[in-house]
């Protein structure tokens, strides 16, 4: 039999024993993806950690509200916005989520420093694990380091909090270090690039470090390294309910190491339905500007984007990428934050025409999607639409956008990892509703065709 021909006959059979009909969910009241039929998720646990809200409840039911975000109960536009001068912010935020409080600033700069000092990748790491097994999927090459990085801790299976916060700090270091490494390897193995690769700077925090490691010239204006910043902030942590979140409290549940949460995690973010969508943007947006002639000209662009949403334009999908929120219905704090600094970041970059664009489709967008889905009530701008246009305009390669995202989620997914530690206890095992029927075996030399298995499912023919 033609490999081919296997692999497609054999689909179709797991296509038919996979399938379960759509009423079964409603008869046995399963909420699919683990949401009910508004699109808001069951209960599956508690946290202290962030709160994520999009609607408030009243005394005639619940309506939605701008959308509001807290790490540890401080409102991340204060976060942003109250934080000054020293450019970190992202290790002021990432202490508070850990640790449950704000730092003093004698707390922050010894907690930078403490980051700093678990930069450095062990012994020939770069050479055995990084540059030995580079791809062009950052994000594996991240995952595979985390892996490799217990293999030098030889207290990898210890689950007591403080070597648990001890590894979860080291990982918090190091994923940008894998990120901008592995990028270096695949540009130059892959893409026949320049390999030069520096030193972190033990006296940088993240943020600017990522930038000077990323940069031949390792020079960054002020305004880049704050956006930065403020961008590994914002990505940091939304709530326990977010895919690789429950990821990292499902694996840490089992009684499994740090490395293997974070890793498992990495893997969930990578989706391109969690971790990839500002790709998709950049994407979109790229299209709708080799196919609209004046992107300022809003009837042309406005025509455009309803054939996006027909699905007669970009990827065939009908999705206008960067809108819409399963939590979020009148507004996404993080984008109208991002949005500020867009506009900022894009008048220092000469690219003002490309900010208009973005605006453009965030206004026009809602009206064109409710005009087309009568489900789709509330549509607001989320993160993504702006993130990758910002990632853009700091020359950070688009491969790296979905791993910036690793690097700042991967503080949330510790605090996650340390709050189920200490709080649960119990491992997490939901109940799926089983439909199979009862058959009866049937011995090998019996079986026959397609039907050898009395239904159909899964039979594997006459090569027994």
């Amino acid at each position: 039999m033609d490999n081919g021909e296997f692999y497609h006959d054999r689909a179709e059979d797991c296509r038919k024993a996979s399938a379960i009909p759509a009423e079964l969910y409603d008869a046995y009241d399963v909420k699919k993806g683990l949401r009910d039929k508004d699109g808001n998720g069951v209960r599956a646990g508690i946290t202290r950690i962030s709160r994520v809200s999009g609607i408030r409840s009243t005394d005639e039911g619940s309506v939605s509200c701008e959308g509001y975000l807290s790490y540890r109960g401080y409102d991340i536009r204060d976060i942003i916005d109250r934080h000054g001068d020293s450019g970190l912010r992202f290790e002021e935020a990432a202490y508070l989520l850990l640790f449950g409080n704000l730092p003093s600033a004698e707390q922050t700069e010894e907690f930078r420093r403490i980051l700093a000092g678990y930069m450095e990748l062990p012994g020939s790491f770069v050479k055995d694990v990084i540059f030995r097994e580079y791809g062009h999927d950052i994000m594996n090459t991240m995952a595979r380091g985390v892996l490799g990085l217990s293999s030098y801790d030889d207290r990898a299976s210890d689950n007591s909090l403080e070597n648990v916060i001890r590894q979860c700090l080291s990982v918090i270091s190091r994923l940008s270090m894998l990120a901008v490494y592995g990028y270096h390897s695949y540009n130059h193995y892959d893409r026949n690039g320049h390999l030069v690769i520096f030193r972190p700077n033990p006296d940088l925090g993240i943020a600017e470090n990522i930038m000077s490691m990323l940069r031949p010239d390792r020079e960054a204006s002020r305004l880049e390294k704050e956006v930065l910043d403020i961008m590994l902030t914002l990505h940091m942590e939304h709530g326990g309910g977010n895919n690789s979140a429950f990821t990292a409290r499902v694996v840490a549940s089992s009684g499994s190491d740090s490395y293997s949460v974070i890793a498992a995690a990495i893997l969930s973010l990578k989706g391109p339905k969690h971790g990839g969508a500002n790709i998709k943007v950049l994407d979109m947006v790229n299209d709708i500007k080799a196919h609209v002639e004046d992107t300022d000209d809003r009837e042309e662009l406005s025509s455009y984007l309803k054939k996006i949403v027909d699905g007669e334009a970009f990827d065939g999908q009908g999705l206008i990428y960067g809108m819409g929120h399963a939590v979020y219905t009148l507004s996404d704090p993080r984008a109208i934050i991002l949005r500020k600094y867009a506009e900022s970041l894009a008048k220092e970059k000469g690219r003002e025409k490309d900010m208009r664009l973005f605006e453009s489709i965030e206004e026009l967008a809602p009206d064109i999607i409710r005009s087309r889905r009568q489900s789709a009530t509330h549509i607001c701008a989320n993160v993504d639409l702006y993130s990758g246009f910002l990632y853009n305009m700091l020359e950070i390669p688009s491969e790296l956008f979905t791993p910036m995202f690793a690097i700042a989620r991967v503080v949330g997914w510790s605090a996650h990892r340390i709050e189920e530690l200490v709080s649960s206890g119990k491992i997490i095992r939901p109940k799926y509703v089983s439909i199979a029927e009862e058959r009866e075996y049937i011995p090998s030399g019996e079986r026959s065709g397609q039907n050898a298995g009395d239904g159909g499912y899964c039979g594997f023919g006459g090569w027994s």
